[in-house]
C-alpha cells in the first residue's frame, strides 16, 4: 500500500512538472491541444466513475457538460453583454442578475448546478437498471439540449452565447485534471470505491451484503456530474462560445469511445483514451490536406483522418477487447511486472 502511494505521488509530481514546463517547449497551437486533452481527461475519468467503476450504463454526460458550460458562461458574462447578445427574446431578470468576474466562482457554480440536478435525477434514474437506465439518461441529455434551444430567455436559444471570457488556460485545465484524477483515485481506493465495484459486479449480491446501493450509485452519479459540469465550464471558456449543437449525443458517444478504448473501470485507461482520441484526431489532421507522395500530389480529402482513426480504433478493440488497460491501473501493471522480474 505504501509503495502504491509513493508511485501515485511520483506520477503526481511528474504531471505537475510537465504542466509547468509545457509552455516553454510547445507553441500556442500545441498548448491549445494539450488544454483540450486535459478537459477531456476530466470528463473521461468522471464518466468512467459512474459507467466503468460503478457499472451503470449511463448516457448523460452531454447534458451535465451542457449545464456546466451554460452556467459558467452566464455567470461570467456581464448584463450588458447579455442584453447585446439575446436577440430571440429578452434575457430574464434573474439571468441579468447573475454575474461574477471570478473564474473559480463560475466553475464552482457550473459543477454545483450539475451535481444538484444529478441528485434530483437520481431518484428517477436509479429506479431502473441496464439498458433501461441507458434510455432514461439518454432522454435526459436530449431534454437538456431541447431546453437550451427553446428557453431563449435563459440560453439565447439556438444562437447560443458568444464573447465568453477565455479564462481557460493549460494551467487551469491541467491543474483541474490532475485534481480530478487524484479525487477519483482516492474514491476508487476507498470503501466507497469497493462498494461501487461490488454494485458493478453484482448489484443484488451487494444489496444482500448490506450495501446501500442507491446511496453508492448516487454518490458516483453526483461526483461524476460535478466534474462534468466543471469540465463544461472549462470547455465554454476555452471556445469562448457555447451553443446547443455542441452537446448532442455524439458528444456522449465520444466520451464512451474514450473510456471503452482505455478500459472500463480503469482511471489510467480513461486518461490514455483521452490522449489517444483527442490528441490522435489532431495529429492525423494532415491526412485531410493535399499530400506529396513519391512526387505525386494527392488531392485534399476532408474526413480521411477520421476514416484512418476509425480503422485504428477497430484494430485496437479487436486485439484488446477489454480496452488498453482493462480494469487495471498503471500501478497494478508496474507492480505485476516488477514481481515477474524478481522471479
Amino acid at each position: 500500500m505504501v509503495a502504491r502511494k509513493i508511485t501515485h505521488l511520483s506520477f503526481f509530481i511528474i504531471a505537475l512538472a510537465f504542466l509547468f514546463i509545457s509552455p516553454y517547449f510547445f507553441n500556442d497551437y500545441k498548448i491549445g491541444i494539450l488544454s483540450n486533452i486535459a478537459i477531456f481527461i476530466i470528463l473521461a475519468v468522471s464518466y468512467n466513475l459512474i459507467n466503468g467503476v460503478t457499472g451503470q450504463f449511463s448516457l448523460e454526460p452531454n447534458g451535465f457538460v451542457a449545464i456546466g458550460a451554460y452556467v459558467a458562461a452566464l455567470v461570467l458574462l456581464t448584463s450588458e453583454s447579455k442584453i447585446d447578445q439575446f436577440s430571440l427574446e429578452d434575457p430574464s431578470s434573474f439571468i441579468l442578475m447573475i454575474h461574477s468576474p471570478s473564474f473559480i466562482v463560475a466553475l464552482l457554480a457550473a459543477g454545483l448546478c450539475a451535481m444538484l440536478l444529478s441528485l434530483i435525477l437520481a431518484f428517477a434514474v436509479f429506479r431502473v437498471r441496464g439498458d433501461y437506465l441507458a434510455i432514461v439518461t439518454l432522454g435526459f441529455g436530449i431534454i437538456i439540449k431541447l431546453m437550451a434551444i427553446n428557453f431563449a430567455s435563459v440560453t439565447n436559444g439556438s444562437l447560443g452565447l458568444n464573447d465568453i471570457p477565455k479564462h481557460t488556460t493549460l494551467y487551469w485545465s491541467g491543474g483541474i485534471a490532475i485534481f480530478s484524477v487524484v479525487i477519483i483515485l482516492n474514491i476508487v481506493s476507498s470503501k466507497f470505491g469497493r462498494a461501487m465495484k461490488a454494485v458493478r459486479d453484482d448489484e443484488d449480491a451487494a444489496l444482500a451484503m448490506g450495501i446501500n446501493t442507491f446511496n453508492i450509485k448516487t454518490l458516483a452519479f453526483s461526483t461524476s456530474a460535478f466534474l462534468e459540469g466543471v469540465g463544461g465550464g472549462l470547455l465554454a471558456c476555452a471556445l469562448a462560445s457555447v451553443s446547443p449543437e455542441q452537446f448532442d449525443f455524439l458528444f456522449t458517444f465520444q466520451l464512451l469511445i474514450i473510456i471503452v478504448l482505455g478500459g472500463l473501470g480503469s482511471t489510467t485507461g480513461a486518461i490514455i483514451g483521452a490522449i489517444l482520441v483527442i490528441g490522435g484526431s489532431e495529429y492525423l489532421r494532415f491526412l485531410d490536406e493535399s499530400m506529396n507522395i513519391f512526387g505525386y500530389e494527392t488531392p485534399a480529402m476532408p474526413g480521411l483522418r477520421m476514416v484512418v482513426f476509425s480503422i485504428v480504433l477497430i484494430l485496437v478493440m479487436l486485439f484488446a477487447r477489454r480496452g488498453i488497460m482493462g480494469d487495471k491501473e498503471l500501478t497494478d501493471v508496474l507492480f505485476k511486472f516488477s514481481k515477474r522480474k524478481k522471479k
